[in-house]
């Protein structure tokens, strides 16, 4: 049985084959802020940072990167793949201040003889040309064997042999692509365990791909196998499936497998989100370790089962990465839900009031999946603002707009016992509801004068999206007084609406108030 090492090292691809993702292209100011926080920050063992000969621009870029390294002493930790190609690849990277080659070779026949038309032997006198000058030129040299994973399958004796004949060269690494992602931990595990047996004096690194979503098992294979360092990238970045991730390496070598790494992980989700930044790929909600949602509970019977004795935790806290457990609000919670965010934001409320949240929560998820922390002082401000009565009630409303149309409003509304329908249109989705509201009002025959509309303000919490509550805060002058309502809801126009009801029931409340007086002095 092979011996897992006990410290594995993590050499980071994103700046060379997280390039290689569609769509992505770092600017230099990007890539040196990367390879800062990868090295600096993460503490990774080594980067990858770009392929010779791309462009100038690239040239540069590589130059600030290795210019920072050096004195910070970590050059020898700055990589760049490079190509058989004699003296171009060595020369453009010498000039880009770099001292460590990862030339790439072909590790199956059938990339040497259909892609190269050349024998083995004539790939290897090839190699040890560009290699003899590398080192001259004073540069380490580790190789890739591409299509490695295909070429052990389809021909070992091709991949011995170019192993025995680089065996002189003073390679550091070897090298094993899974190129196209097409390895089971099983194979990876039995073919590493060969190569590592049959040259047990190589340094071995694997480079897994996803394809198949085996990547992260795959790399478990391959510890388990001997190797002792992993090629990985931030946010799964790379060709086609990407590359392995390196959060979700570094949380399974160290908690499944026991191997001590170098990073510090609390950096993993604050350079996830640069790289997403960057990149302008977005992480999956659900990508372990550095999705947004990972550390999240939605149902109130986690959130319950936690607040009573941390049953649905786990090793995996988000302590360790520097975030934090959160408990969804929606159509799912229950009390507990509630408690873990109101103790978040240190606000206290009775149990009569949580529950008339909590019931708001409930029914402002059925039509948005999920109420944030954000939202949450939005919600309780308007229910602590709500009064019992409700004269006037909206059953139902119905908005068309269009662009360069009038927008049309159908209402249903319940007054006392009565049901009342009207339609309006408007400049505007709120306009047309004002117009359909006057006309319920005239129907009931509700004679007062509706008041005037003098300051409308919307607004979403600070670190909302556009998924977010509105809030709408609306002044209205009626004769001498001023007063201003509130309306919470996840669509805008509805939140005027909520503030214009509220309006129209402290009016009606205050007009049948004064009426039960006068009557109750005349008796």
């Amino acid at each position: 049985m092979p011996e897992i090492p006990r410290h594995v090292e993590l050499l980071d691809v994103t700046l060379r084959d997280g390039e290689q993702t569609r769509g992505v292209s770092f600017s230099q100011a990007e890539k040196i802020s990367i390879a800062k926080a990868l090295l600096g920050s993460l503490r990774v063992d080594r980067i990858e940072v770009a392929s010779a000969g791309i462009s100038e621009g690239e040239q540069e870029a590589v130059c600030m990167i290795t210019d920072w390294a050096q004195q910070s002493d970590w050059l020898n930790r700055v990589e760049i793949l490079g190509f058989i190609d004699h003296k171009r690849s060595i020369d453009w990277i010498t000039s880009a201040g770099g001292r460590v080659l990862n030339l790439l070779t072909k590790g199956s026949e059938k990339h040497c003889r259909q892609q190269l038309r050349k024998t083995l032997p004539e790939h290897l006198a090839d190699i040890k040309r560009t290699v003899d000058y590398a080192k001259e030129q004073g540069l380490s040299v580790n190789v890739y064997l591409e299509d490695w994973s295909n070429g052990y399958r389809d021909g070992p004796d091709y991949v011995y042999r170019m192993l025995e004949g680089l065996g002189e060269l003073g390679i550091d690494h070897f090298m094993l692509p899974d190129t196209l992602g097409v390895m089971t931990p099983d194979e990876v595990f039995s073919s590493l365990t060969d190569m590592i047996d049959r040259f047990a004096s190589y340094r071995f690194d694997f480079h897994p791909h996803n394809d198949y979503g085996l990547a992260t098992a795959n790399v478990m294979s391959a510890v388990k196998a001997g190797i002792s360092s992993i090629h990985c990238t931030m946010n799964c970045l790379g060709e086609r499936a990407g590359n392995v991730s390196l959060a979700e390496v570094a949380v399974v070598l160290k908690d499944k497998m026991n191997v001590e790494l170098s990073i510090d992980e609390t950096k993993i989700y604050a350079l996830s989100q640069m790289v997403e930044n960057f990149s302008a790929k977005q992480v999956a909600d659900n990508a372990p370790i550095i999705g947004a949602d990972v550390f999240t509970q939605t149902s109130g019977i986690h959130a319950d089962g936690d607040n009573k004795a941390k049953l649905y935790q786990t090793e995996l806290s988000p302590d360790r990465f520097d975030r934090k457990h959160s408990y969804a609000l929606g159509k799912m919670s229950g009390k507990a839900s509630l408690r873990k965010n109101l103790e978040e934001l240190g606000i206290s409320l009775s149990d009569e009031d949580q529950a008339k949240v909590l019931e708001r929560i409930v029914k402002l998820g059925d039509s948005k999946a999920v109420i944030t922390i954000e939202d949450l002082p939005f919600v309780i401000a308007d229910i602590l603002e709500s009064k019992d009565y409700t004269h006037i009630e909206l059953l139902n409303c119905s908005i068309t707009s269009g662009l360069d149309l009038e927008s049309t409003v159908s209402i249903r509304v319940k007054i006392q016992d009565d049901i009342f329908k009207a339609s309006g249109s408007g400049n505007g989705g709120f306009d047309a509801f004002i117009v359909a509201i006057k006309k319920v009002l005239e129907e009931a025959g509700m004679k007062f004068e509706f008041p005037e509309l003098i300051d409308y303000q919307i607004r979403i919490p600070k670190t909302g999206h556009s998924s977010a509550l509105t809030e709408c805060f609306i002044t209205w002058r009626d004769g001498n007084l001023t007063t201003k309502t509130r309306g919470v809801s996840a669509n805008q126009v509805f939140a005027g609406i909520s503030a214009t009801l509220r309006m129209l029931n402290m009016k009606l409340h205050q007009r049948r108030s004064v009426v039960a007086q006068v009557k109750q002095h005349a008796v």
